[in-house]
């Protein structure tokens, strides 16, 4: 094969790491192009629906503008694709396609290879559901573990605990420069969502009279979320009979964040705890916090303080929490030998 015929052939594929999340979803080409979606699709309810959206479907932030008009799916549940529902399954189907041609040349017919990013704990689980639903996107595939995929990325790769905060998981990853096996990651499920409900009950108990719903306390968390001492009062305007009107949720901003620690940290220690002791010290001083969820003020200096009472530590947070994943997965990608990829075709 001439060099000109092997330059044309590497030109046919584009290689893609998709972080595919509960909340949103991101990818990052080997093109350059990078984009995120919030994980909902919808499908208009009717005819009526159909004419006021203007799509036959719609994705992210303009599905949730439009939830009204539509069935509205968010298939990820605890990260994890629902099985057993045929719109939950299509739906997975269609925020994957969509999230491909978002960064996919419109010139070029090209066969894509996908890495994709899922909670640790469901990779074997997960792995069956993902082929079925990546299959009309790419001809080939490569399943890992999320915070797997955000350590190659960041090249953290030996002596190292990745600890991914997402809206339906917390996922462990202790790296000792080799390929992680089931017993160096973990996954909880009190995460992102788990604030989310807590909070919206934290805050109806409070101010029983006041209108909200569990979109507008997502949104107040992702603004004001902390642990410990806060900055500053948080207020938010809330309407009560039609009026807004400012309330103050410190308090219950302040419980709900703090619901997730316990079960980090038992699982973050317990980890480093298994792990071979002559190493435990290394693990410590360098702890990487990934996912939305790092973004909480407050956690990586709580998170430092409990492992300091083991000995030296170090707690720090990744630059970009929301591409680092699929980052790192297209990391992965470009340098997968041929014999793990899953061919799809």
């Amino acid at each position: 094969m001439t060099k000109k015929n092997e330059t044309n052939q590497a030109e046919e594929i584009l290689t893609v790491g998709i972080d595919l999340g509960t909340s949103r979803s991101a990818i990052v080409a080997s093109n350059n192009k990078k984009k995120w979606v919030e994980s909902y699709v919808g499908w208009p309810k009717d005819f009526i629906a159909k004419k006021v959206v203007g799509a036959p479907i719609l994705y992210g932030e303009k599905a949730i503008q439009h939830r009204l008009s539509l069935d509205l799916y968010r298939p990820l549940k605890n990260g994890v694709i629902k099985e057993g529902t045929a719109r939950d399954e299509e739906a997975v189907k269609e925020l994957i396609n969509y999230l491909v041609s978002l960064v996919q040349s419109k010139s070029d017919v090209e066969k894509v290879r996908a890495v994709v990013g899922v909670p640790a704990e469901s990779l074997k689980a997960n792995k069956l559901a993902l082929k079925k639903a990546v299959a009309e996107s790419a001809q080939s595939l490569l399943v890992v573990s999320e915070p797997f995929a955000v350590a190659y990325g960041i090249n953290a790769l030996d002596n190292a605990m990745v600890i991914d905060i997402g809206a339906g998981t917390v996922d462990f990853c202790i790296m000792h420069g080799a390929v992680p096996t089931e017993d160096d990651q973990r996954t909880v499920l009190t995460a992102g969502d788990y604030i989310d409900q807590q909070l919206y009950n934290f805050m109806k108990e409070r101010y029983p009279q006041s209108d909200f719903n569990l979109n507008m306390v997502r949104r107040f968390k992702e603004e004001f979320s902390f642990v410990g001492v806060p900055e500053k009062d948080v207020e938010v305007e809330i309407p009560v009979d039609g009026r807004p009107t400012t309330h103050n949720i410190t308090e219950e901003m302040r419980r709900a964040c703090e619901s997730i620690l316990p079960a980090i940290v038992e699982s973050m220690l317990e980890l480093i705890a298994k792990f071979d002791p002559e190493y435990q010290d290394a693990i410590r001083s360098n702890v990487i916090l990934a996912g939305g969820g790092s973004q909480i003020a407050g956690l990586a200096n709580y998170l430092e303080k409990v492992l300091s009472e083991y000995g030296q530590s170090k707690v720090q947070i990744v630059q970009d929490p929301l591409f680092g994943g699929a980052e790192g997965a297209l990391a992965l990608a470009m340098d997968m030998p041929e014999e793990y990829w899953t061919d799809l075709t």
